[in-house]
């Protein structure tokens, strides 16, 4: 008896094989899609809410594991204060209202990033929303919140330092291990929205040999089918992790 998610595959031309195990994507777009309807930013981020339920939605029906989404840089600090605070409050609203939804769903909740930089009542509810479905196992949606992959890499630094590691002691694992995604599986796709070509600091380690699926479609319009769209893409690609294929498909070393 073929499974739901083999059946879904079928009906959207997806090998349930090849689904990734690990999604990443980069949530741009709000500020433009509100301009465009002669709104201000926050309106788009009110509405990027939707997108981000039908993508966690798509990854569980497609049995994808992780789910890291950028929702906040540490470059965003810098935006209007208004904009800021609207935002912070935006977070801890949706959590409120989805977090007992997603916990029936089997969602875990995870954080990455400097989260301390956070509004205590943030900190609160994701301390709480952490806690609640810390159990669950379908899939762990993993917000990255006053993240960057540079702040990332220099608090490893210090640990490592502090840690009174040598040089001869620092290999790919160690540096691994003390990162904030430490336990999580490297992306194996990455998508951004609102057709920009870049990963603006993010996950700039995690995604050394991911595959990119760029869209000119913004955010709050990313919804089941633009996931799918991705998947597909990524499905149409020869991954070599730096080797070469033989004439079997399999990734031999160079």
């Amino acid at each position: 008896m073929r499974t739901e998610i083999q059946q879904l595959c079928e009906a959207q031309g997806l090998d349930p094989g090849r689904i990734p195990d690990h999604v990443a994507i980069i949530m741009d777009g709000n500020g433009r899609w509100a301009r465009e309807r002669g709104e201000s930013r926050v309106f788009g981020h009110m509405h990027g809410v939707d997108a981000v339920r039908f993508s966690v939605e798509a990854a569980m029906e497609l049995g994808v594991r992780y789910l890291t989404l950028y929702a906040f840089s540490t470059e965003n600090w810098s935006r209007p204060k208004e904009e800021v605070e609207a935002l912070m409050n935006l977070l801890v609203d949706t959590l409120v209202q989805e977090i007992k939804e997603l916990g029936a769903k089997g969602v875990r909740l995870r954080t990455i990033g400097d989260v301390a930089a956070l509004p205590k009542n943030c900190q609160d509810q994701l301390q709480e929303a952490e806690k609640t479905t810390e159990n669950n196992e379908t899939i762990d949606l993993i917000l990255a919140l006053s993240y960057s992959s540079k702040w990332e890499m220099v608090q490893a630094i210090k640990m490592l330092i502090e840690s009174g590691y040598k040089g001869d002691e620092v290999t790919e694992e160690v540096v691994t291990k003390h990162l904030s995604t430490e336990g999580i599986p490297d992306p194996e796709l990455m998508i951004r929205t609102s057709g920009e070509h870049r990963i603006s600091n993010f996950l700039l380690w995690q995604l050394a040999y991911a595959e990119f699926h760029f869209t000119s479609t913004l955010w709050p319009d990313f919804g089941k089918e633009s996931f799918f769209t991705a998947i597909r893409d990524f499905q149409n690609r020869e991954r070599r992790f730096g080797g070469l294929l033989d004439t079997n498909h399999n990734v031999a070393a160079q």
